[in-house]
């Protein structure tokens, strides 16, 4: 009886089908054993969306490395995100100058043993104030991710890497030993050497981190390279080094807030 065989194979396979689609154990097994079936995006439903989304972003930040002076940054960045992965962004910062009270300790030591351990008067310290910078880049994020905190709380939170174009306009000092400066106040004084502007490559790094559908704590750091002169420890005196470049870079890490608008429409689900 062919007939009958094939009709009971043709049954028994309908009814595997059916509980093979029925059971999630046997689908993830069958996924498991063939990776391109489930190939899917490893991020679903995220909890923040930021495509065709406008960011505003006040930022603090600092510069550590520069070995002279405190800077420090206040700043405000406006993106917009094409993609949830691609933005076109802006930022403004301004450090104010603060003469000799933001002077580091290794600015002053360095004067007084010029001073008073080799007697050299005519020892100078170059030094320089980065003032305002603004910059023009691209941002791309290729992390996204979540992490289960406690119980059912969930950070959302995306990496993004940054490279643009920007300007930096600062203020070039020498740090001469001051004899007359009153007692309890360090012995040094600023002679301004002018200021100038410099074009910059910026990259960067950061992270925002999800507090709900609006808010977002930012983590930033980035660089600016210029090109300017080798430090020159003695201006009245000529020598072969004076016209030699170096590269220079200044560099802030900053922290601050980021407001996404407008606002997402309402999700389903927060997960």
């Amino acid at each position: 009886m062919t007939w009958m065989r094939t009709i009971a194979t043709a049954a028994a396979l309908l009814i595997s089908a059916s509980a093979f689609a029925a059971s999630p154990g046997l689908e993830a097994m069958r996924e498991f054993k063939s990776p391109e079936l489930g190939k899917k995006e490893v991020i679903q439903n995220r909890f923040f969306l930021k495509a065709n989304r406008f960011e505003i972003a006040p930022m603090f930040g600092y510069v550590p490395n520069n070995p002279f002076a405190k800077r420090y940054v206040g700043a405000l960045g406006l993106a917009y995100h094409f993609s949830e992965t691609l933005a076109a962004e802006g930022s403004f910062s301004y450090s104010p100058d603060l003469g000799e009270s933001d002077l580091k300790g290794l600015t002053i030591t360095l004067v007084q043993i010029a001073q008073t351990g080799s007697g050299d008067s005519n020892f100078e310290q170059p030094l320089d104030k980065v003032t305002l910078s603004a910059a023009f880049a691209c941002r791309y994020s290729p992390i996204y991710g979540k992490i289960n905190l406690v119980g059912e709380t969930v950070l959302n939170f995306d990496f993004y890497g940054t490279a643009g174009l920007g300007m930096v306009s600062k203020t070039n000092y020498y740090a001469l030993y001051d004899g007359s400066a009153p007692e309890g106040q360090a012995p040094v004084q600023l002679q301004d050497n002018g200021s100038e502007v410099k074009l910059t490559p910026v990259l960067g790094i950061g992270g925002n981190f999800f507090v709900n559908q609006t808010i977002a704590v930012k983590l930033d750091a980035r660089m600016a390279l210029f090109v300017d002169k080798v430090a020159d420890y003695d201006p009245e005196h000529q020598d072969p080094t004076d016209n030699k470049q170096r590269l220079y870079n200044n560099f802030v890490a900053g922290a601050g807030l980021s407001f996404f608008i407008p606002r997402m429409k309402p999700r389903l689900y927060n997960f």
